[in-house]
């Protein structure tokens, strides 16, 4: 549904953003939704998709940093990422699975960070991958805990949606 402005890659140019919506999946062992790469950055996709009646949340996303920024930088970025997945876990109280490639692109300037990860509802980091491997992980989630934690933080439940309106507003004006 949205598509980033990037510097390298400059996705707006040749990508029209999404148009059909959010959607989930009914699979045999659970109902996903996908969330494609730069929707990580969005509360609301993420909520929507919880209210649709998603039990787990998927990011599938190519995310780095250019090899000319500093460490710190580099670190603060990840982090970032890594938080507001795990916040899209605590505010919808749902299992996220975060996927992220690992390598190089643009002969080395680019270095996807990698460390795909997996967290519980509470936000909780239940596996992380390397920063450097490629791996594939099969990670066991009980789903019957899903009405223990959204029992325990009732964020979906206590949501004020009277109190919302200005949300489809892209600035407020006083």
């Amino acid at each position: 549904m949205h598509i980033p402005d990037d510097p390298a890659y400059y996705e707006k140019f040749y990508f029209t953003p999404g148009d059909l919506g959010y959607k989930v999946f009914k699979t045999k062992f659970a109902t996903i939704g996908v969330l494609i790469c730069w929707d990580q950055w969005y509360p609301e996709a993420a909520r929507i998709t919880s209210l649709m009646g998603a039990q787990i949340l998927f990011y599938p996303t190519a995310i780095g940093w250019a090899t000319s920024q500093d460490d710190a930088t580099n670190t603060e970025q990840y982090n970032a990422w890594q938080t507001i997945q795990r916040s899209h876990s605590v505010a919808n109280g749902l299992h996220v699975v975060s996927v992220n490639r690992v390598g190089h692109e643009q002969d080395g300037a680019m270095k996807f960070w990698g460390g795909s990860f997996i967290s519980n509802p509470f936000g909780s980091i239940i596996y992380k991958a390397s920063h450097e491997a490629e791996e594939v992980h099969v990670e066991e989630l009980n789903l019957d805990k899903t009405d223990q934690y959204r029992t325990h933080w009732p964020f979906l439940r206590d949501r004020r949606i009277d109190s919302y309106q200005q949300i489809t507003k892209r600035f407020i004006d006083e």
